[in-house]
């Protein structure tokens, strides 16, 4: 915190500095692997709305269940939250809290997909966008300081 760093003198800013660094450039990363994963969500999200507007939350549970399979899978999470035990007890449990996180910013997703429709009126094709300003940030401190969490 800013008093600490007042405290510890310039050593103890150089410190949180290159902690605040750190922490900036893993939610770059995630922001990356975020940006393919969206891809996958939303074209199969915008492929079911093409097919039919009733459609849209089959798309985007079926683009949700994919895209968790594409960050898994392709060892992109790996690329942003590095430096945990790679036992296979240790990764089935990573596994395991990975689809908690992102199933639980899914099914919040999906719930503000479904009011903004049906209550709000928003635009089948621009209340998934929206949902994103929420969900990114909740599924990186989620990732942060339970999944990946480093002992």
């Amino acid at each position: 915190n800013i008093y600490y760093a007042e405290i510890a003198g310039p050593a103890g800013r150089q410190k949180i500095k290159r902690k605040f660094v750190e922490l900036f450039k893993q939610f770059v990363k995630f922001g990356l692997v975020g940006v393919s994963n969206t891809a996958v969500s939303m074209a199969v999200y915008y492929i079911f709305l093409w097919i039919s507007p009733d459609l849209y939350m089959v798309g985007s549970i079926l683009g949700t269940i994919l895209s968790i399979a594409n960050a898994l899978f392709s060892g992109m999470i790996k690329f942003v939250f590095t430096g945990n035990a790679n036992d296979w007890r240790s990764k089935l449990k990573r596994l395991g809290k990975t689809y908690v996180s992102y199933g639980g910013t899914s099914i919040l997703s999906n719930v503000l997909l479904w009011i903004e429709v049906a209550f709000f009126s928003v635009s089948k094709s621009i209340a998934p966008i929206v949902n994103l300003l929420v969900t990114i940030p909740l599924n990186f401190v989620i990732n942060k300081l339970w999944t990946f969490k480093e002992k």
